[in-house]
């Protein structure tokens, strides 16, 4: 006696559902996957939207104390920002500021606070350039005066 066409109808109907099953399994880890992604993505993305500066010194006039150059930076984004020398980089005409030789006044600045960025450098009379590079890698460049 052999399998009538109902048995064989049955084991098809179990593989079908067993390879549904599988099938969607996979569709489901793959969308778990784009949406912690897409999150992880979004997150980064309000971090960056959340650190903003910018440099609001008149660029005619550059202020110094001693031997330093005082430039002001503005909390323009929406996240007290952590000012240090390794949260923040300077450039001079391009050329990097080594740490010794700047410095902040306060070592946050709160949301649309101001804080002071002290750098020790000799400069040539003429035109110059600041670039400031913060956290998320956001830079501002400045085009003053000496």
């Amino acid at each position: 006696m052999g399998f009538s066409l109902t048995g064989t109808h049955v084991i098809f109907f179990i593989a079908a559902v067993i390879v549904a099953g599988m099938v969607s399994g996979i569709f489901i880890a793959v969308t778990m996957d784009i949406t912690t992604s897409l999150s992880n993505r979004g997150s980064r993305v309000i971090e960056q939207l959340n650190t903003d500066y910018t440099i609001i010194n008149d660029p005619d006039i550059i202020p110094m104390i001693g031997e330093y150059y005082i430039f002001y930076l503005k909390n323009i984004g929406g996240a007290r920002l952590i000012t240090t020398n390794q949260t923040f980089q300077v450039f001079i005409d391009g050329e990097l500021i080594g740490i010794s030789q700047y410095h902040f006044e306060n070592s946050s600045i709160p949301v649309e606070g101001v804080t002071s960025l002290y750098v020790n450098i000799t400069l040539t009379t003429g035109d110059h350039v600041l670039r400031v590079v913060g956290p998320q890698a956001v830079d501002k460049d400045f085009t003053f005066m000496k």
